[in-house]
């Protein structure tokens, strides 16, 4: 496809060679992945790219460069012969809509969901999937924390912590998927991945809201712009909003969208709400209402913030004309999400639960669950992730000391901070709680101490990772799963 025809429409200024260049092997941030016919993105301040990344990346063979008014001056004639160079109002913007065009606009193909907020995003996603694997045997394709997968074929991408991937290779996934049929994609829209235009020109059908409580504020600064960030995706991004009007931040979409909004509700009306909650080790029964009737349903997961996530994959499925009957009919048969509320008994009689809650709110959330039918001690093994919100530490030491009967504090992704000074930063909220702790550096060696020290009939609570495969220390992923190392320990 031409370059002239991928930006068509798109205010542009060609700075030097021909706007009729053949791109031929797709778009890119990263000059290491420029291949012969790639058009390279040059994205300001983007790691292994931006402006300083032309060199390398025409180097590699990429025949024409897209920069932006904060790019240097490009001298002419062009850098290298042959090659295009244009310059764009934003580079972000511009690679979502020329990445979807290289594809063939993939998203209009199929029924796309994007799932927003601090917690649930990946739970409601694989319900989502779950649900219409079940009830229809449909085929439905994945793309968040768990890497991007079509069923359960994973699609090899490069290594990346992106929950919600760069335009160009979010693009390259939905071509990909449209190209193997998928009928519904289910998508994790982090609040960077809207900020940043990772999910523009995906013409997505239904945007679901989830929740709003404090989280990555390193990247956003302030809970204000945290929201606005979220709220991107339903000021025109999205077609129709599935959105939980127990929370605040999501009624307020209600006014956003007018007429437009399916809500759903534990403790307010709304379209789809659940009542009569009876919860277990095993899960949760509970009565939905839609439409004036009220539908008997179960889920395999215990937890009001469990039920309100089938609430949520429920109408976002319904909405997209799926048949509510079978729909709630499939709910208890759903597989558990890995690493949300993933749950593994000892021989010796010990219950443990590995859970991805890294967040005050969501950790709250898990523990009050497990208190409300866990009929020994609590042990929880848990930690803080470096180079992220530091003023969480504290009080997410606070809430594990509150409902827990023993802490083992340990590392959790320390990144370049010291995990030392992690673990002195959460310390005075358990110290405040009056609950024992011990402080273990070593992940391994702490899910290990709380194995040892819980008994049958207790629960052990391992969060902060979930799936996560590895943790981050400095700039490497050292391979680790909580999971797997439960296994180990627990069967050992």
């Amino acid at each position: 496809m031409k370059l002239s025809e991928l930006l068509a429409g798109h205010d542009h200024e060609v700075l030097a060679g021909d706007p009729d260049t053949p791109i031929t092997a797709g778009t890119c941030f990263d000059a290491h992945r420029a291949t012969p016919g790639t058009l390279f993105i040059a994205v300001p301040g983007h790691v292994g790219g931006g402006p300083e990344a032309v060199g390398p990346a025409l180097a590699r063979g990429a025949v024409a460069v897209l920069v932006d008014a904060t790019n240097p001056p490009v001298p002419a004639p062009a850098p290298a012969p042959g090659v295009c160079v244009v310059r764009v109002p934003d580079t972000r913007k511009a690679a979502a809509a020329v990445a979807s065009r290289y594809y063939g606009e993939p998203g209009r193909a199929m029924d796309m969901v994007a799932v927003t907020g601090t917690n649930g995003k990946t739970s409601v996603s694989y319900m989502v999937e779950s649900l219409l694997r079940i009830a229809e045997g449909a085929v439905v394709g994945v793309i968040g924390t768990g890497g991007s997968r079509i069923g359960d074929e994973v699609i090899p991408m490069p290594r990346s912590v992106l929950t919600t991937p760069e335009s160009p290779d979010f693009q390259y996934l939905l071509g990909r998927m449209r190209d193997r049929e998928v009928s519904t994609v289910v998508l994790e829209a982090t609040s960077m991945g809207l900020l940043t235009n990772r999910v523009d020109d995906s013409f997505l059908d239904v945007g679901v809201f989830t929740n709003l409580t404090q989280d990555h504020l390193d990247d956003h600064g302030t809970m204000e712009n945290y929201r606005d960030a979220k709220l991107r995706l339903f000021d025109g991004l999205c077609r129709r909003a599935v959105v939980n009007v127990d929370d605040t931040v999501g009624a307020s979409i209600v006014a956003m969208m007018p007429g437009r909004v399916t809500t759903y509700a534990l403790d307010t009306e709304a379209d789809y709400r659940a009542t009569d909650l009876v919860m277990d080790s095993r899960g949760t029964r509970f009565t939905l209402h839609h439409a004036g009737r009220a539908h008997p349903a179960a889920i395999p997961v215990p937890g009001r913030f469990s039920v309100a996530n089938a609430l949520a994959t429920v109408a976002a499925c319904h909405v997209l004309g799926h048949d509510l009957g079978g729909l709630i009919a499939a709910l208890d048969r759903m597989p558990t999400a890995p690493g949300r509320f993933e749950r593994f008994e000892t021989p010796g009689g010990t219950s443990v639960i590995v859970d991805y809650a890294h967040s005050p709110d969501s950790l709250e959330k898990v523990l009050t669950t497990i208190r409300g039918y866990a009929e020994g001690r609590v042990v929880t093994v848990f930690g803080c992730g470096g180079d992220r919100d530091s003023t969480k530490r504290a009080e997410m030491g606070r809430i594990a000391g509150t409902h827990s009967d023993l802490c083992v504090v340990t590392s959790d992704n320390p990144r370049n901070e010291d995990p030392q000074e992690i673990l002195d930063q959460i310390a005075p909220g358990l110290v405040a709680t009056g609950t024992p702790f011990v402080r273990l550096e070593d992940r391994r060696e702490a899910i290990a101490h709380a194995l040892s020290a819980a008994g049958p009939g207790d629960t052990v609570l391992v969060a902060g990772k979930g799936s996560e495969p590895f943790q981050i220390v400095g700039e490497r992923l050292i391979p680790f799963s909580d999971m797997a190392t439960v296994r180990e320990l627990g069967e050992g």
